[in-house]
């Protein structure tokens, strides 16, 4: 038996990001030692970034919960899981019998999570829910909404191939931050420094000059929310100068081709180039170097995504890059060949096959806007929201809405969470996980867009401890309680690691489970290659370049161009390396260093409101107020200001001790639930309107 002082080092992926790092952890019994970037890791090559050592800290955080915990007049009791089964089972059985309307939301961790993707559509009809709520649409449901209707399924993104290209332009992504962000792609700095070192250009669009611009070639200041001016006046100029030139996809693009350019032709550049703030000389200059004939790239992100015409703007980038001819080219944007495929394994996707009780808004892949669900907890009548099931996720920092007023509503809510939470503190039930080194990991749903096709699986590093379930152990026993309840046939469980296995099988790679874990490295396959038109999943296997709703969105857009108010102070979030969402916020390595919850204001705006950095200061949007330090930087743009998301860890009932310490403010009491992209439902997170005032500090008597 080997000693309990004994230390061993096991690699494996870091899981909290969607760089999906290789990462040593050496440990010594159950205490980490030491957490280091692995080498010989396929995609990573030895990066890390903060975030991988603190899956030690989470690991071993005396605020994570270890047993279920029940709510009761005396507060929160450690009961044990078959009762804690059995009680919510009882209940939510009792409230579906009634009539009450269950709902479930997603939080975006799930994403990093195979193993709870296995069982939760078994807790889905358990619960008799059609959609679901999720981060997906505070984040990159635009992006999969355009994927289904222009090539036949929502999992077709387009992956920057950022290895091989001469010019990459950054619409609204800080890749530096995100560490890819729709894209795995980790060391990304030094990836995009290579671009630089081969003689090409990375140019970054951003209303703040954030990580990944200062590094880049150029960048180039935005008005927030404009950014479809800028991308109609890229393909006018494109058009223009006789650069639109789609090559070996020009067989593939069916009819909307032309009705896409007969409206984009609708437009001038300089009056677009006026309305977003770039100079039309500068638009002209990025459209020659896209359309130059050498490999280029449109990556746009968030600054382009949680914007009211977030589903127009990834239509619009996509046309660039056909325009150009760099989709499915080496150095442009390609598709993947992954090792377990998605978009063979499951639907396209869907659209307003039925609509939202609250806002009459339109089904998007089997969900419903996050933004609603507190409306629908809260309004009374057929189909109110009544019992809650949230599964790794704090909507309550981060997604806009009276969450705060509306949790207590319920009748039954479950939090499915290591910690009590903004979220979490008003469940009846916390249902704890097991700690992160205690899970085994693939990267399923974002090894489909990496830079490369790989696959790597990590086995648990620590055994669990006694008494604690995994994720999906949890997500499948609650679902069979529920079920039990109502009287219904319980399934087996089927363990995520069968269903793994399942799916290598009828892999088109010869490679079994058995021999990913012998490679703890990960496995490499190769770059991507071309793939279309075979990949497309159009059912004339063309391009749909002209869907109706973004035409119609175009047309409304050009309608309302005149409409936007001038002068207004406009509010966008930002990221920091060191913070994933809100999720991270109680880890001591991560949590030390200057402070990173500030207003980040313009010299010209601060001098305008009698403000200096350090200074505390109010900004009020239409529903809501947070106060704050300021940080006067000219690395946002006059007529802008900044504020981190994630943050607010105060909330009543949270228990997060490093957090509480600095908890700053959340970004989203200031953001507008009712603003959203009117075709995907998805939250508008950038360009709230706001005003600013400096609160002047009472002074003690001497």
């Amino acid at each position: 038996m080997a000693s309990e002082s004994a230390t061993s080092i096991h690699a494996r992926t870091c899981h909290l990001c969607e760089a999906n790092c290789g990462v040593l952890v050496e440990v010594q019994g159950r205490k980490t030692v030491s957490i280091r970037g692995n080498p010989d890791h396929v995609l990573s090559r030895g990066h890390i970034c903060p975030k991988a050592t603190a899956l030690a800290d989470l690991q071993d955080d005396p605020d994570r919960l270890r047993r279920p915990i029940k709510r009761t007049a005396d507060g929160w009791q450690e009961i044990d899981w078959e009762t804690a089964f059995a009680e919510i089972g009882a209940r939510m059985a009792g409230i579906i019998a009634s009539g009450g309307q269950p709902a479930l939301y997603m939080g975006n961790p799930n994403a990093h999570n195979y193993a709870t993707g296995t069982q939760t559509g078994v807790l889905r009809k358990a619960l008799g829910v059609r959609t679901l709520y999720s981060a997906s649409t505070l984040d990159q449901i635009p992006h999969q909404l355009v994927q289904m209707w222009m090539y036949g399924h929502n999992a077709l993104f387009p992956i920057p191939d950022v290895e091989r290209t001469h010019f990459m332009l950054i619409i609204g992504g800080n890749p530096l931050a995100s560490n890819g962000s729709v894209w795995t792609v980790p060391d990304v700095k030094k990836r995009l420094k290579a671009v630089q070192a081969r003689g090409g250009q990375v140019v970054v669009i951003d209303p703040r000059r954030t990580e990944t611009a200062k590094i880049a070639s150029a960048h180039h200041f935005i008005r927030p929310g404009t950014d479809t001016a800028l991308l109609l006046a890229l393909l006018k100029a494109l058009d223009e100068a006789g650069l639109v030139a789609p090559g070996r996809l020009a067989p593939m693009l069916d009819d909307g081709w032309d009705a896409a350019w007969q409206a984009i032709r609708g437009f001038e550049v300089a009056p677009l180039a006026a309305h977003c703030g770039i100079d039309e000389a500068v638009i002209r200059d990025l459209a020659a170097k896209l359309g130059s004939g050498d490999p280029a790239i449109v990556y746009g992100r968030m600054g382009v995504s949680v914007t009211e015409a977030g589903t127009l703007n990834l239509w619009l980038i996509q046309l660039l890059n056909i325009a150009t001819g760099n989709l499915d080219r080496e150095g442009g944007v390609m598709f993947s060949s992954p090792v377990v495929d998605l978009v063979a394994g499951a639907g396209p996707g869907t659209y307003d096959r039925f609509r939202s009780r609250i806002g009459n808004r339109p089904e998007v892949i089997s969900e419903f806007p996050c933004a609603l669900l507190p409306e629908e907890i809260a309004t009374p009548g057929e189909g109110q929201v009544k019992a809650l099931v949230v599964i790794s996720g704090n909507p309550a920092l981060s997604a806009p809405g009276a969450w705060g007023e509306a949790l207590p509503q319920l009748d039954l809510m479950v939090s499915i969470d290591m910690y009590v939470t903004a979220t979490s503190a008003h469940a009846h039930y916390i249902l704890p996980p097991c700690g992160p080194l205690e899970k085994d990991h693939y990267p399923l749903l974002l090894g489909p867009i990496a830079i490369r096709n790989y696959a790597d699986y990590s086995a648990p590093t620590l055994p669990m401890e006694e008494g604690a379930k995994a994720d999906w152990e949890i997500v499948a026993e609650l679902a069979r309680a529920i079920l039990a309840a109502k009287g219904e046939a319980v399934p087996n469980i089927v363990p995520p690691r069968a269903v793994l296995s399942s799916m290598l099988a009828r892999s088109d790679y010869p490679v079994t489970l058995e021999e990913l874990e012998a490679n703890p490295n990960g496995v490499d396959f190769g770059p991507h290659v071309q793939r279309l038109p075979e990949r497309l999943q159009t059912p004339d296997k063309r391009i749909a370049c002209a869907p109706p709703l973004c035409l119609e969105a175009l047309k409304q857009w050009r309608a309302d161009l005149a409409q936007v108010p001038e002068g207004q102070l406009l509010l966008i979030g930002r990221r920091h390396v060191r913070n994933n969402n809100s999720w991270l916020h109680n880890s001591p390595r991560l949590a030390k260093g200057p402070d990173r919850c500030t207003a980040m204001i313009h010299p010209d705006d601060a001098a305008a409101h009698g403000i200096a950095t350090g200074d505390q200061v109010r900004v009020t949007s239409r529903v809501g107020s947070v106060q704050l330090a300021a940080e006067v930087s000219e690395d946002v743009m006059p007529g802008v200001i900044s504020i981190p998301h994630g943050f607010g860890q105060d909330k009543p009932g949270t228990r997060l001790s490093v957090a509480a310490k600095r908890p700053g403010v959340s970004l989203n009491d200031l953001t507008d639930p009712a603003a959203m992209d009117p075709i995907s439902g998805n939250a508008v997170l950038n360009g709230t309107p706001v005003t600013l005032e400096k609160v002047e500090q009472a002074v003690a008597a001497e």
